[in-house]
């Protein structure tokens, strides 16, 4: 892709190419809050505690799976900033629903699920406030789960995120700009 515009710094590409994320599988997702503010609460002696945010975040996570009935969700973790999760996209001859087979189906029902999990958080938290407006990062990273050992290391992952966090990389006490 050519650059036209010289001022405008060109974004790296975070989806694989030739990968169709429509495709019945397992994915590992995180999606971190704009420069990595803490909205969903405090870790304390290793455990998350959410607040009023990081419940909101729980329930439309839970969600998913009522307005997607491809998806299904496995195990995941809210922390201050951000959320890891296991995402599996079914098999399309199980969809139940004429909205779970729309055009996005076409490469694209992967960034679909996450794009309206985000706006529908984003709407709802700078509905409740009003001083600061909540951002997500525009991105999310993605990891495509291949085999049953990356399984178990993404899940011991996720469970033990929040015992780790004083030496996680998504800490804004670790970060280095």
């Amino acid at each position: 892709m050519i650059n036209t515009h010289k001022n405008i710094p060109r974004r790296k590409r975070n989806r694989l190419r030739e990968w169709d994320y429509s495709t019945p599988h397992w994915y590992y997702v995180t999606i971190c809050t704009q420069n990595h503010c803490e909205w969903f609460g405090k870790i304390i002696e290793g455990k998350m505690i959410l607040n009023e945010y990081g419940k909101i975040v729980n329930k439309y996570w839970r969600a998913i799976r009522d307005h997607f009935s491809d998806i299904r969700l496995d195990e995941y973790i809210i922390m201050p900033n951000h959320i890891h999760g296991i995402i599996i996209i079914e098999n399309p001859s199980k969809v139940r629903n004429r909205h779970a087979c729309s055009i996005h189906r076409q490469h694209q029902r992967l960034p679909v699920v996450i794009g309206s999990f985000k706006s529908t958080i984003s709407r709802t938290i700078n509905k409740m406030q009003n001083d600061f407006k909540f951002q997500w990062l525009k991105s999310y990273y993605d990891h495509i789960i291949r085999n049953e050992k990356s399984l178990d290391n993404i899940g011991l992952y996720i469970r033990g995120n929040p015992m780790s966090w004083e030496t996680d990389k998504n800490n804004p006490e670790n970060l280095k700009y």
